[in-house]
């Protein structure tokens, strides 16, 4: 651990704040990178044209003057830099130049006078930074720096503090990375050095959480280290501010009881058909629910055969889930019953809360939850299932075709999207829960429940936004390691630039923040709904590989060309072909094929072909994930390929062998139900593409990659 002066950077930023002020200046940034090890150029502060002169003297010729002024933060577009002055006569001119631009850029600003700088002329410009992000609070940023930086956006974040692998990822994830390395005979920048003051600006934001932003633009990287030329830091005592957090313990207290409730109650329970407590009763009661179900309705004396009560606090015994199904203004007053009758879940269905501008109303909600320590799902939401208790608290229909994928949404179409194509496909679900405003219980929550769920074995979820980024990430980072993660994250275009008053909080107002901290934390990102969903259908069939070698075998040239193609774009590694592999293919292929790989056996062969090449790539060790491109013959029929497949992959399985079989099959209408057969058997297949089985092999392989599983 660096040793810091702490100290220092307290006493500045005090003095920032006793002043009313929202930036530091120029020389007190300065200190702070001192305090914390970030190397700067020789400088010093003149109040005079004659301290100007004497200080370039003392700093050597040529130099660089900036104004320093508390309202003058981008120094540039108010004419407060000149650079390259070689006389004193130069620096005399310049600093009288410098002032009268900013007075006439700013006549009321408080000018403190013009700093002298070494002129630093060689290295390469990066920008190095850490912003307060409204989801993940403080992250790090790196990128190509200079003018360019906020046109060309070359630019990778992670949360604060990041450790050393981290810091180095950032900057061997640039696209520019290669520039740094040194190419075209240009000397290599110090990447150690840049990963190290990654580091520093990171440890510094955290442990002063009230500095919003913290610019060093450029950064100046040569083969020996690197230098903070130009520094700004802005000071915001709400940027220290953190959300709302239950510990994980007490997030399974509820969820474990939410999920696994022993009795339900309904308020607002109805007979009436086509209305919500309708809904929700039928669904409890139909959907095979085996706990107690309490209809809440003072205006009833009987719901489907079961007593109905005016309260739940009439109701005997315990109650762990209250489904909400009335009006939104009586929701408080039935809120304050619930929690005081101790129950664990406030499932609100209704909508007519934050989603419509009535923030208000969904405070008032919150308060009385956190009162009686009741957790709220919603509201505005459909409602949640939870198949290994055939609980269907929803008025959406049951969902009965159990298994180990858990699904939830914000959007309440997308949630129906989600449970009609779980259906259509029979995806076998543990849960699907919609989540809507937000108001309390997120994906933080459920995926701490997930987690610890034997139910459960890849957990898939669409969002529009995070309510607490950093919570979801540290979840997601320890999830992730045991079970895949899939996130949908819509609204991945940018929405017009952000309000910023630094080059980091500008680039941070756009979807790179999102893409690369979900990456850091081992999530799938699923560009869209249908891959998201089929992520969720196929990463948890696929056996872990246990390498990258993946080799194509294609009865058809044009698929190959396809697949390789696919396999680029998810960043999957064609095996090179060892010549004994190879003169093993080639003698199940014919001499007009082609083994290397893709190995083409061509689409005139018999089902034997394919048996045995599959065969030798299952039994290879060296081979740890196969593509097949099928091609319709009359020879080998697609029913007739699906069967052979499932056969000799079943082989390999019952001797120990485990690899990722994927399937593409093009040909007419009968490759559809040859791709059902496999799939049904445990191979992931699609007809009439060579993308999607690709793309679904690549969610398995980044998965186990940030898994620490190859």
């Amino acid at each position: 651990m660096p040793d810091y002066d702490r100290t220092a950077v307290e006493r500045i930023i005090a003095a920032v704040t006793a002043e009313g002020r929202d930036s530091l200046t120029a020389p007190e940034g300065r200190l702070v990178c001192e305090a914390y090890g970030i190397a700067t150029p020789a400088e010093g502060l003149a109040r005079s044209r004659d301290e100007a002169v004497a200080l370039a003297g003392e700093i050597g010729l040529p130099v660089v003057l900036k104004i320093v002024s508390p309202d003058i933060l981008h120094k540039t577009e108010a004419g407060g830099v000149l650079v390259g002055l070689g006389t004193d006569d130069e620096v005399a001119a310049g600093f009288d130049k410098i002032v009268a631009n900013a007075v006439a850029y700013n006549a009321d600003a408080d000018i403190v006078g013009v700093q002298v700088q070494q002129l630093m002329t060689s290295g390469h410009e990066v920008i190095i930074g850490a912003t307060t992000d409204d989801t993940f609070g403080k992250i790090v940023a790196f990128g190509l720096g200079g003018v360019l930086v906020e046109v060309l956006k070359d630019v990778t974040f992670r949360l604060a503090p990041t450790t050393a692998v981290e810091a180095m990822s950032m900057v061997d994830g640039i696209a520019a990375a290669e520039v740094l390395r040194g190419v075209r005979g240009a000397a290599p920048a110090d990447r150690d050095a840049l990963a190290d003051l990654i580091r520093r600006v990171g440890d510094l934001v955290t442990d002063f959480p009230e500095l919003a932003e913290v610019d060093l633009n450029p950064v100046l990287a040569t083969p020996d280290g690197a230098t903070a030329v130009d520094v700004r830091i802005l000071v915001d005592k709400n940027a220290a501010r953190e959300p709302v957090r239950f510990s994980q313990e007490d997030i399974l207290a509820s969820m474990n009881r939410i999920m696994k409730p022993a009795a339900v109650a309904v308020i607002g329970a109805s007979n009436e058909a086509g209305k919500i407590g309708n809904s929700v009763m039928r669904n409890l009661v139909n959907g095979g629910y085996r706990g107690e179900i309490y209809p809440i309705n003072p205006k009833a004396d009987e719901i489907m055969d079961r007593k109905a009560f005016r309260s739940i606090a009439d109701v005997p015994g315990d109650v762990d889930v209250a489904v909400f199904a009335i009006p939104a203004k009586f929701v408080p007053a039935a809120l304050e019953e619930v929690g005081a009758k101790g129950v664990a879940g406030a499932i609100l269905i209704p909508s007519g809360f934050g989603e419509t501008g009535n923030h208000e109303l969904q405070d008032e909600v919150v308060a009385i939850a956190r009162r009686h320590g009741v957790r709220i799902l919603g509201p505005n939401i459909y409602g949640y299932y939870y198949t290994p208790e055939n609980l269907s608290a929803t008025f959406c229909t049951p969902y009965d075709v159990k298994g180990g994928v858990a699904l939830s949404s914000q959007s309440g179409g997308i949630g129906m999207a989600i449970l009609g194509f779980s259906r259509s496909a029979r995806m076998g679900v543990s849960s699907i829960v919609g989540v809507g405003n937000k108001a309390d219980i997120d994906e933080d929550d459920l995926l701490t429940f997930f987690e610890q769920d034997d139910n459960t074995q890849l957990i898939a979820m669409h969002l529009e936004d995070l309510k607490d980024g950093r919570a979801f990430a540290e979840t997601a980072k320890r999830v992730s390691k045991k079970k895949p993660v899939v996130v949908l994250k819509a609204g991945r275009t940018a929405q017009g630039a952000k309000a910023a008053s630094s080059h980091t909080g500008a680039l941070a107002g756009n979807d790179k923040v999102y893409d690369d901290i979900l990456r850091q934390s081992g999530v799938i990102r699923a560009p869209g709904l249908n891959d998201m969903l089929e992520y969720a259908r196929g990463v948890p069939l696929l056996p872990t590989p246990q390498g990258e070698n993946v080799v194509i075998i294609t009865g058809a040239g044009g698929s190959g060309v396809l697949l390789s193609d696919a396999c680029v774009d998810n960043g999957l590694s064609l095996m090179e072909i060892p010549a004994d592999l190879d003169a093993a293919f080639r003698k199940f292929i014919p001499p007009f094929g082609a083994a290397g790989n893709p190995v083409d056996i061509t689409g005139g062969e018999p089902p034997s072909t394919y048996r045995n090449t599959i065969a030798l790539g299952l039994e290879d060790e060296r081979v740890h994930a196969l593509i097949l491109g099928y091609w319709h013959t009359i020879v080998t029929p697609p029913m007739v390929f699906a069967e052979l497949v499932v056969e000799v992959v079943q082989h390999y399985r019952d001797q120990g062998i485990h690899k990722p079989v994927v399937a593409s099959l093009s040909g007419d209408v009968e490759v559809e139900e040859a791709s059902e057969h496999l799939y049904r058997h445990g191979i992931v297949a699609y007809p009439y593409t060579t993308e999607k089985p690709v793309t679904v092999l690549g969610a398995k392989y980044r998965w186990a990659r940030s898994a620490g599983l190859l």
